[in-house]
C-alpha cells in the first residue's frame, strides 16, 4: 500500500451536512468535549518534547465574546469530538498551555501523528483564507462567514457575492532517465539543497501539459510517459501539490527562465552519499525522490536519510 503524504488522509469527518445546522452548532458550542485548534501568526500550537503532539484547547477556554461562529471555523468531528479553528491576534505569542508553543508547521508536521498534522494543516489553511478574504473581491465591501465558516458572503445587499476556500493546483514531478533523477534548486534554499521540479498549473492547461511545460521551461529537458503518483495538501498558504513521475527524452540541461539557480542529474549513489541535500521529509518532493530511489536500490532511502530532528529552541 502506498504511504500517504503528510497532511493527507481521512483523519476526520468534515461534517459538511452540519455546517448550516443551527441547533447542532448550539449544542457543539456548549459541549465540554469540543476542541479548538488555535492559529497565531500562521503558526500552530504544539507540545514540545521527544514525542511532539498537537495542542488543542477546550472550546470553553475561548473568551466568551469570541465563542461564536463569526470567529470559529468548523473543521469536523473525530468520533464524538467536534473541532474548530480559531485565529489569535497580537504581536507576541499567547501562552495557552504549559509545555506548548506556536511552531511553523512546515518544521514539525512530519514529527506529529498523521491525523494531528492533517488537522493542523486544515486549520491553518482555512484561517489563512479567511484572513485574506475579509473584503469582497467584486465590490470591496466587508464579508461575513456563513456555513460553519466555509463561505464568506459580501455584506453589500446589491452584491452578496460568495467566496469559497481556494486551492492553487501545482504539479511536482520526479524526472528520471532510469539511473538518474533530475533535480533543481532555488537560490533562496539552504546551500546544497535540491528538489523535484514544480510549478503552478495555468488556466486552460491539463496537469500533464503543465508537467511537460514546467520541466521544459526550468531545465530544457523534454519528457514523456507522465504518470500520476500522489497528491498532498500544502497549506502554505493554499496549494494542492499533484505529484507525477516522468521519463526524460532529452538529457541536456538548458535553463530557460530564472526560476532555478541550478539543475543537475543525480544518481542513487550521489543521493545515498548525501549529495544533494534533500527536501524536508514531510514534503511530497521527498516522497517522489524516495519512490524513485527505492524502486532501483537494494536498500531504501530511509537507511541513508533519517527523520528530521525537532527544531532547536529560539
Amino acid at each position: 500500500m502506498q504511504k500517504r503524504n503528510v497532511f493527507a488522509g481521512p483523519y476526520l469527518d468534515r461534517a459538511a451536512h452540519l455546517r448550516q445546522d443551527a441547533e447542532w452548532f448550539a449544542d457543539a458550542l456548549a459541549d465540554a468535549n469540543s476542541r479548538v485548534i488555535p492559529v497565531w501568526n500562521s503558526r500552530s500550537l504544539v507540545y514540545e518534547g521527544d514525542d511532539p503532539r498537537a495542542a488543542f484547547i477546550a472550546l470553553g477556554d475561548v473568551p466568551p465574546e469570541r465563542r461564536a461562529l463569526s470567529d470559529l471555523i468548523l473543521l469536523g468531528r473525530i468520533d464524538t469530538t467536534s473541532f474548530f479553528a480559531y485565529e489569535l491576534d497580537g504581536l507576541d505569542a499567547p501562552q495557552l498551555l504549559p509545555g506548548a508553543r506556536f511552531e511553523d508547521l512546515r518544521l514539525v508536521a512530519s514529527l506529529l501523528p498523521p491525523e494531528e498534522a492533517g488537522l493542523l494543516g486544515y486549520a491553518r489553511a482555512l484561517v489563512s483564507w479567511r484572513r485574506r478574504h475579509r473584503y469582497c473581491g467584486t465590490c470591496g465591501a466587508t464579508t461575513v462567514p456563513v456555513k460553519g465558516g466555509h463561505v464568506l458572503v459580501c455584506t453589500n445587499p446589491a452584491c452578496r457575492h460568495e467566496q469559497f476556500p481556494r486551492l492553487d493546483p501545482a504539479i511536482i514531478v520526479l524526472v528520471s532517465d532510469g539511473d538518474r533523477a533530475l533535480l533543481g534548486r532555488q537560490a533562496s534554499w539552504p546551500v546544497g539543497r535540491y528538489s523535484t521540479i514544480a510549478g503552478f498549473v495555468e488556466p486552460g492547461e491539463s496537469l500533464e501539459d503543465a508537467v511537460a511545460r514546467e520541466v521544459l521551461e526550468e531545465t530544457g529537458v523534454v519528457v514523456d510517459s507522465i504518470e500520476y503518483h500522489s497528491s498532498q495538501p500544502w497549506p502554505f498558504p493554499a496549494s494542492l501539490m499533484l505529484g507525477f513521475t516522468a521519463h526524460a527524452v532529452t538529457h541536456e540541461i538548458r535553463r530557460r527562465d530564472e526560476e532555478l539557480e541550478d539543475a543537475q542529474w543525480f544518481t542513487r549513489a550521489d543521493i545515498a552519499g548525501g549529495v544533494p541535500l534533500l527536501p524536508p521529509r514531510q514534503s511530497i518532493s521527498f516522497s517522489l525522490i524516495e519512490h524513485w530511489f527505492d524502486a532501483g536500490s537494494d536498500r531504501p532511502l530511509s537507511d541513508f536519510h533519517g527523520t528530521t530532528s525537532w527544531p532547536p529552541p529560539r
